[in-house]
């Protein structure tokens, strides 16, 4: 029997009609001899009744039927009798009488029910990875991931890009991660890498005069795992010549505007444009370059204020240039000793050494082990600067300032989550530019670049690469949306010159810059067009338009938090003929 329609699609309206549909028994049941099953595709569930005094054969193999069989049946929509009409679902007031039952394939009893209410260890749904994708919610998933992909090549077509695919086997270059390397069997000894991006083979697409380009990549990158990460994953990847970073930011905020107002109905008002906000600025007040702007509770800092303070603690941290700073939760007096400990407890998995706070409670009270330390102008001072109030908790972070954001920024977030301050279904975008090119590894004893070694430093301050690194800024700008980083981009060096410097202050020497980089330096100093671009990682967005914490609840095929794939027990051991074929000898 072939199929005529899939299972939602009969209306009301077609009555009478006969219908084929095929599918997976979802559930039976047997009503004193009339069988109702549930048929379900990827479009939802149709009622199909098996009447004896309609037809015997198909009652009396209908009677062998169980959860998860595949089947196909024909037979005359009508209407359902008011006692079972459902108005939870699209086809609740119809259901088909079978005329004609088929059985395609028998199924063994399913290790999970095959609903979104089944509670199932996440192991084990990667472990049947397709009865998984065979729930409601998973369908849905994998759907608008699918609208988000047609979405995205439909505007970045009407606007003039090309989509060309760059190299999955490419050389290993050092560009932040570890590379996935793959032995060459012809050139033994030699090779390839699988892509962390396609970063460089986009500027030479620049170079090439393609003009605007842009590829929905897959990426791999060796490195340990969290929620948000995977060792293989999707970006929406593009490149535009002959633009500065206003035209990039344009293209893709349309892009970003379009996909919200389809997929979740956000309405913006014809003028809006995405708040811009520089990394000094967001870092300053959240602790963070990719700030969650939702709800307050911001950074305050009291460096001036305990630069000369008894509180040897606080006066020590800005006497070795580090900084001060606070956050106050509203209410958060009513925690108790044990709830305070434990964020001291998150405080240290951030970074700091201690945590010190204050309580201010009814009446004014300040209850804390420090409070004998401050003096009553200090105390006066934070009261007006904080704007505390009766009820309210301090949070003090006193060290190296980058430790004090990572500290307070991190308990920000977790505070806000826990006590309900974060409004739901409100999406804050932000645009968080300015950042700086590079940042110094007090262990290595070296520069590293913030973003990657081909990012332009901003013309006002190639003058000073060489003197003054760290105060140099990046052409380079994150899109973020509720605290997460939907996708980063920057202005990138299209002269051959300015690269070499960039990879020389990296302490890339030239000879290395000529091995590693040779490809990129050549194609640069044959008329390198001025050019930009960016990468939007699909899986956070399509997460975020789901509303889940995780990506692997958008990814098909996703692997563990130890890069291993539980349905087909990846990675595995090899034959030893291959790695001989390889020239590949193994030492562990």
């Amino acid at each position: 029997m072939k199929r005529s329609c899939y299972c939602v699609e009969p209306s009301e309206a077609e009555t009478g009609k006969e219908f084929t549909l095929v599918g997976w028994v979802d559930t039976r049941r047997d009503h004193g001899g009339v069988i109702f099953v549930d048929l379900r595709d990827r479009t939802g569930l149709m009622q199909v009744v098996f009447n004896p005094e309609i037809q015997r054969e198909a009652h009396e193999l209908a009677g062998e039927l169980r959860n998860e069989y595949v089947i196909a049946v024909r037979g005359v929509l009508q209407p359902r009798s008011e006692e079972t009409v459902n108005p939870r679902l699209p086809t609740g007031t119809i259901e088909l009488m079978a005329h004609e039952l088929e059985i395609l394939n028998s199924a063994q009893p399913s290790p999970f029910a095959i609903d979104d209410e089944a509670q199932i260890t996440e192991n084990v749904r990667l472990r049947f990875r397709y009865l998984d994708i065979r729930r409601p919610v998973m369908q849905r998933s994998l759907r608008l991931r699918h609208d988000v992909c047609r979405m995205t090549r439909d505007h970045l077509n009407d606007a003039g890009f090309l989509e060309v695919e760059t190299p999955m086997l490419t050389r290993s270059t050092p560009e932040g991660a570890r590379d996935y390397l793959v032995p060459s069997r012809v050139s033994p000894g030699q090779f390839f890498a699988l892509p962390q991006s396609p970063q460089l083979f986009k500027q030479l697409l620049m170079v090439g005069g393609v003009d605007r380009y842009y590829q929905i990549a897959r990426c791999f990158r060796d490195e340990d795992l969290r929620a948000d990460r995977q060792p293989e994953f999707t970006q929406v990847d593009l490149e535009m010549s002959f633009v500065e970073s206003d035209d990039v930011m344009e293209v893709v905020e349309s892009l970003l505007k379009n996909i919200f107002r389809d997929l979740r109905g956000l309405e913006f008002a014809s003028d809006f444009a995405f708040p811009r906000m520089p990394y000094d600025e967001a870092m300053n007040r959240f602790g963070s370059d990719r700030p969650d702007t939702r709800f307050g509770m911001e950074l305050t800092d009291l460096s001036e204020i305990f630069s000369a303070s008894d509180f040897k603690v606080f006066r020590a941290a800005v006497e070795a240039g580090g900084s001060v700073k606070a956050i106050v939760v509203k209410g958060g007096a009513s925690m108790s000793r044990k709830e305070i400990d434990d964020l001291g407890v998150i405080a240290g998995e951030l970074g700091a050494k201690g945590m010190a706070w204050i309580k201010v409670n009814e009446g004014g009270e300040w209850q804390s082990p420090i409070v004998k330390f401050f003096s009553d102008g200090e105390r006066e001072t934070l009261t007006s600067q904080l704007g505390l109030e009766d009820g309210d908790l301090i949070l003090f972070g006193a060290d190296r300032t980058q430790v004090v954001h990572d500290v307070l920024g991190g308990l920000r977030t977790r505070i806000a989550t826990a006590r309900g301050l974060i409004p739901e279904d409100r999406f804050d975008f932000l645009w968080v530019t300015d950042f700086p090119l590079v940042e110094y590894n007090e262990e290595d004893k070296r520069y590293y670049a913030l973003h990657h070694p081909f990012t332009a430093p901003k013309d006002d301050d190639l003058d000073r690469l060489e003197s003054d690194p760290l105060g140099v800024r990046a052409d380079a700008y994150d899109v973020v949306l509720n605290g997460v980083e939907l996708g980063g981009g920057s202005v990138r060096i299209h002269r051959a010159d300015v690269q070499q410097r960039v990879l020389a202050m990296l302490g890339i020497d030239e000879e290395e810059a000529r091995e590693k980089f040779g490809f990129l330096l050549d194609g640069l100093s044959y008329g390198a067009p001025p050019h930009a671009g960016l990468a939007l990682g699909l899986d956070r967005l399509v997460a975020i338009l789901v509303g889940t914490d995780s990506i692997r609840d958008v990814i098909a095929f996703p692997k563990t938090q130890k890069a291993a794939c539980l349905l087909t027990e990846a990675p595995s051991p090899v034959d030893a003929t291959q790695l001989r074929g390889l020239g590949v000898k193994l030492d562990i």
